[in-house]
């Protein structure tokens, strides 16, 4: 990158190769292509977590104040933690920024200030004054924590509307919300619809082709769970079956109770799992996110009996968690247990194994979370990440590789069923979550009695493999034994060839004999996400062209089709059950005519 490469501090590391600690990667070079073609006051980078985006922000920040562009830096970041990562980072390149900066004038050795969102909350006519003084550049990483309320919104436009230039980052720009994020452009669509518009884009896909970041293979678990609801009724349900959302959110909380069954078998496979790892990457880490602090202690609990090794636990509210982070990410400890401290942003670069043990349940956060795994520092190395068999789940799982815009407008489908139909409250919750302990388990009071693990399946790029599995059989061992060094092409022939094996057994054993009563791998079809949503389209097609032979709305047709056929909303219906739905509305649709 000619363009930029002799423009840079001279305290700034020179080029190298891919993997070589320090040095800019093709996609940051691109990216500062863009901005110096263009020189806009703004410009928001979406790279994908794992990617480098604070390398690629330092960069440019070197470059503005070596060319008197700015005069100095203001980082603002989603946590404190962060903001001390933002200081020692900028340090590495020669730019001292101060992260306990809290008012009045900065120190003259400092060349700008790392800050909190809920900082400039507080104070936004202190920053206000500071970018009115002097030239300022402003990085907001993960901006879209700018939505996270309103004042936080309307604090940073406030404060960094004087601001000479302004850098957006984020590796998740979208939100389960509405609300418009500050100095970010919205481009309305042929559908009517405005999305947030990226200056430059650097996604999971691209990122994992040029080995950026590592494949992730998600392992779920199902099982059978039992507890006992408010009103004293005993309730048993399959983990993964279509019930309502209120017994799925009961059974899933039923699952991630630490006194059943089920985590303690997770948590030993993904132990087995991360001894096979650490085969070949010999540091690698594994981490559990909790959903609370009891919990996050229990299943830190857990881990000594199973291991024989003490788990650094990570609480949101203690004094020493960033230390705590920091001391685990030098070391080469097994485990980390943490609430939230380590859902975003935070870098620990040796984790390759992740227990998804919290019931939050948006995009936005399982995003944040996975991205803590992706991170690659050579070639061949995987992530895996453990999670219950939740459809929502192992839908984020199946869209990895999407790459999603914020939308400020909802659809409003003409009577089809709507998949944004969800109310504010429930919105407005699912946000929260993401940041604070809510006291959701209080809505939906119930006592856990039974759970029991099963191996479920794995999915990888958008496709199923494997068929259910005791814990501890040789079936889920052929799953948990993949090497943690591979190619992501390797990684998806690997699990072809132990599907073909286990299918090749479990023809072998008489349906009395089988461990579990399950349908063959072979006979469970595999469906990717992009053809699940294809038979959607197909179902609402079919029931908006029966609309006009029967006159009756959209909305009578798919509570018509759910009660003949069974299951759930289509948004949650299992590929069998909407082709279902679609041959009964095309012999409907026949008889009328």
């Amino acid at each position: 990158m000619s363009t930029t490469s002799h423009h840079l501090s001279p305290a700034f590391p020179g080029r190298a190769p891919w993997g070589t600690a320090g040095k800019l990667r093709a996609w940051q070079e691109a990216a500062m292509d863009r901005y110096l073609q263009t020189q806009p006051r703004d410009f928001l980078a979406v790279a994908t977590p794992g990617a480098g985006k604070t390398t690629f922000a330092l960069t440019l920040a070197s470059w503005l104040l070596h060319h008197h562009v700015v005069q100095q830096i203001t980082v603002v970041a989603p946590t404190e933690h962060l903001k001390t990562q933002w200081a020692e980072a900028a340090a590495r390149i020669g730019i001292r920024l101060d992260p306990e900066y809290s008012a009045g004038p900065v120190g003259k050795s400092y060349q700008g200030v790392a800050v909190t969102y809920a900082g400039v909350g507080v104070r936004p006519m202190l920053h206000r004054n500071r970018c009115e003084q002097r030239k300022t550049l402003v990085i907001l990483d993960e901006i879209h924590h700018a939505g996270d309320s309103r004042s936080w919104g309307e604090a940073c436009l406030e404060a960094f509307e004087p601001a000479t230039r302004r850098l957006a980052l984020t590796g998740t720009p979208f939100r389960s919300d509405t609300n418009p994020i500050p100095f970010v452009v919205y481009e309305e669509g042929n559908d009517g619809i405005r999305r947030s518009s990226a200056d430059y884009t650097y996604g999971y896909g691209n990122a994992l082709g040029d080995g950026v970041v590592r494949p992730v293979i998600f392992l779920s678990y199902s099982g059978n769970m039992r507890w006992r609801t408010k009103a004293g009724d005993e309730v048993a349900a399959r983990l993964g079956e279509p019930m309502t959302k209120d017994a799925t959110a009961q059974a899933w909380r039923t699952a991630l109770d630490p006194r059943g069954d089920w985590m303690p078998n997770v948590l030993s496979a993904a132990d087995r799992r991360l001894t096979e790892i650490r085969r070949g990457i010999p540091d690698a880490g594994g981490l559990v996110i909790a959903a609370d602090q009891d919990s996050a202690r229990s299943y830190a609990k857990l881990i000594k009996e199973i291991t024989g090794h003490r788990a650094t636990v990570v609480l949101s509210d203690d004094a020493g968690a960033s230390k705590r982070i920091d001391e685990f990410t030098d070391s080469g400890d097994r485990w980390m247990v943490a609430v939230r401290m380590v859902s975003e942003g935070v870098d620990v670069p040796r984790l390759a194994v992740g227990v998804y043990a919290t019931t939050i349940s948006t995009p936005l956060f399982f995003a944040q979370a996975v991205g803590r795994f992706v991170r690659s520092r050579r070639r061949g190395e995987t992530a895996s990440v453990f999670l219950p068999t939740i459809p929502a789940l192992l839908g984020f799982a199946h869209e990895m590789e999407v790459e999603r815009d914020h939308v400020l407008d909802k659809p409003k489908p003409d009577g089809e069923e709507d998949p944004y139909a969800e109310s504010e409250k429930e919105l407005a919750e699912a946000e929260k979550q993401q940041d604070e302990d809510t006291g959701d388990q209080d809505e939906l009071p119930f006592e856990a009695l039974e759970s029991d693990a099963v191996f479920d399946r794995v999915v990888y790029e958008g496709a199923e493999f494997g068929m259910q599995a005791h814990p501890g059989s040789e079936e889920e061992q052929d799953y948990l034994g993949i090497p943690g060094l591979l190619e992501p092409d390797q990684v998806q022939l690997l699990l072809q060839k132990r599907q073909a094996r286990q299918i090749a057994h479990s023809r072998k054993k008489p349906a009395e004999d089988a461990d579990l009563l399950e349908l063959p791998a072979d006979r469970r079809p595999v469906v990717t996400h992009r053809e699940l949503m294809e038979l959607r389209k197909e179902l609402n097609s079919l029931v908006g062209a029966y609309v006009h032979q029967s006159g009756k709305p959209h909305g009578v047709i798919h509570t018509e089709l759910r009660r003949v056929c069974g299951g759930p909303p289509s948004a949650e219906a299992t590929p069998g059950q909407i082709r279902q739905r679609i041959a009964k509305v095309r012999e409907w649709a026949t008889r009328m005519k």
